[in-house]
């Protein structure tokens, strides 16, 4: 792509900018640079790569036709053919922004310079759009601009595929993640982000990690956005339905805590329950303790793996009046649970046995 000097007359807009616009990751907009040419077509005087409105034009094109399905490779080929440039210049005009100012040519830290990929970009072409839900207000009130810069428009809502989530985590975009976790969280809620999104990036998550080794970064990052969103979605609830909270911890020695949390989001945002959650690795005395202090209705113990799932302590639980009803949750349990015990393996049935316990 040819780099012709921009004056003082025409936009020109840094790569911080242009991502913001449009709602994609700067490490995404890099990869598109250097696998298909769609980058920055001009120089500021002082020698910074710019974008200007063809550029902007091309890479909103490219974004809407990668989120309606196109490979990018093929949305690269279209954007970059004839046939657009034409459509393009018979389109109407649109009011272009005012300069940007330089500020934005500084690559942020721990980010390569324009004219090289950054660190941890995205393997794939998918854009991890980052710009949306939750994600979105962790980096403000994107609808507002300063003078002398182009309004950047509100933020998308739009629930990824498990494919495209997996993909930024393994990109460790944090942003991206938390954006998109929030906004299937706020359109279909706990159990249907849990199957359908959070379950099958952990699957791909655990494949990579068998076939390279690699990949604990990967699911660091994940489980942590993921836990950061379900927290916030199982504060007490105004008027719960339970006057005796569920108690809700992680067998002695367990550290896969994401199911707890994620069963206290879903009873709290679903049903009104009010929960309490212990989380990972939570000795037995210790959980004896708290049920001495709350009285809890139902205390759920989970086991992910069969060296955390001995039955023998939830046999000396304490007895409270009015009873306690002890559940067992996860794969983990070993044979031996006490016949009081129930045993449940999937998400719906844990929700569902927990609910009608409390009612």
């Amino acid at each position: 792509m040819d780099e012709r000097p921009t004056t003082q007359d025409e936009p020109g807009y840094g790569i911080g900018a242009v991502a913001r616009r449009l709602g994609v990751p700067a490490p995404t907009l890099r990869t598109w640079n250097l696998r298909y040419g769609l980058g920055p077509s001009r120089r500021s005087p002082g020698g910074h790569r710019r974008y200007d409105a063809g550029d902007l034009r091309r890479l909103e094109e490219m974004n809407r036709l990668i989120r309606s399905g196109v490979p990018a490779a093929d949305a690269a080929k279209l954007v970059l053919g004839p046939g657009f440039a034409r459509n393009a210049a018979a389109a109407p005009a649109r009011e272009e922004p005012a300069h940007e100012a330089p500020a934005e040519d500084t690559p942020a830290a721990g980010t390569a310079g324009e004219d090289g990929p950054a660190a941890g970009a995205p393997a794939e072409d998918t854009p991890a759009a980052g710009a949306s839900g939750r994600g979105a207000e962790e980096h403000g009130a994107l609808s507002r601009h300063a003078p002398g810069r182009f309004p950047v428009p509100e933020p998308r809502h739009e629930v990824p595929s498990a494919a495209m989530l997996a993909r930024s985590a393994i990109a460790l975009d944090s942003p991206a993640l938390s954006g998109w976790i929030g906004a299937a969280l706020d359109r279909h809620g706990v159990v249907w982000t849990w199957e359908r999104l959070v379950l099958p990036v952990f699957e791909t998550i655990c494949r990579r990690q068998a076939a390279t080794g690699a990949a604990v970064e990967v699911e660091h990052v994940f489980s942590d956005r993921v836990l950061a969103a379900l927290i916030q979605l199982a504060r007490p609830p105004r008027a719960p339905v339970n006057d005796r909270p569920v108690l809700l911890a992680c067998a002695e020695d367990e550290q896969h805590s994401l199911p707890i949390y994620a069963l206290a989001a879903a009873l709290t945002a679903d049903h009104r329950i009010e929960t309490r959650v212990l989380g990972a690795r939570t000795p037995f005395s210790a959980l004896s303790g708290a049920m001495r202090r709350l009285g809890p209705a139902v205390v759920f113990v989970w086991s992910q793996r069969p060296e955390t799932g001995d039955p023998g302590p939830l046999t000396r639980l304490p007895v409270s009046r009015p009873a306690s009803r002890v559940m067992a949750g996860g794969p983990g349990w070993q044979d031996g649970l006490p016949p009081s015990v129930p045993h449940v393996t999937s998400f719906r049935d844990a929700l569902d046995l927990i609910s009608s316990a409390v009612r």
